[in-house]
């Protein structure tokens, strides 16, 4: 039995309907709709949703909680949505914002322009080093981050580049003199 797909999902302020495997949301951020396997099924109780498996078996069981998982987000992403907190360290490299484009200056030889996809924004404070990315898709907002986080990553002798908050990174001695 999976211990994920046994949680209920609280939806809150979404509005549901289930209409056979679509399980139609509609949230103040966003609405959509999620098609559950043949293998799941739906129900709604009050403010809570519960996906089971039409039957028993451990090959349904994986299935089970990464669904109800991808709907909790979804859900999750309709009502108050996601934001990733992204540092940009070192002196100089900075992003400018301006509208549906970004545009970094990492050191590179380059500028670098960076067309955000739909349902994504960026905002960042007046120095453009601390970077607030939000959205509704948990999956397409971890994939900007990504593809952002590797325009510099940080490197570990001096931890100039671009971090997540909080990201932890192990730090490297650099040469020593030797002595004659």
């Amino acid at each position: 039995m999976s211990k994920i797909g046994r949680k209920p999902i609280d939806i809150g302020n979404v509005q549901m309907e289930i209409k056979g495997q679509e399980i139609h949301y509609k949230g103040p951020k966003a609405s959509g709709v999620y098609v559950l396997p043949v293998s799941l099924s739906a129900q709604l109780n009050g403010k809570n949703l519960t996906i089971a498996p039409v039957k028993r078996a451990h090959a349904f069981n994986a299935a089970w909680g990464l669904h109800r998982a991808l709907l909790a987000n979804k859900i999750q992403g309709a009502s108050v949505g996601f934001e990733h907190l992204l540092e940009i360290t070192g002196l100089g490299y900075k992003a400018v914002p301006t509208g549906r484009k970004v545009v970094f200056t990492l050191g590179h030889s380059h500028k670098i322009d960076y067309e955000l996809p739909e349902g994504i924004t960026l905002e960042a404070d007046k120095t453009g080093q601390k970077l607030s990315v939000k959205g509704t898709d948990k999956e397409l907002l971890g994939h900007v981050c990504s593809v952002i986080k590797q325009f510099k990553p940080t490197e570990p002798y001096k931890g100039t580049g671009i971090k997540t908050v909080g990201e932890i990174i192990q730090r490297k001695a650099g040469k020593t003199k030797a002595s004659a």
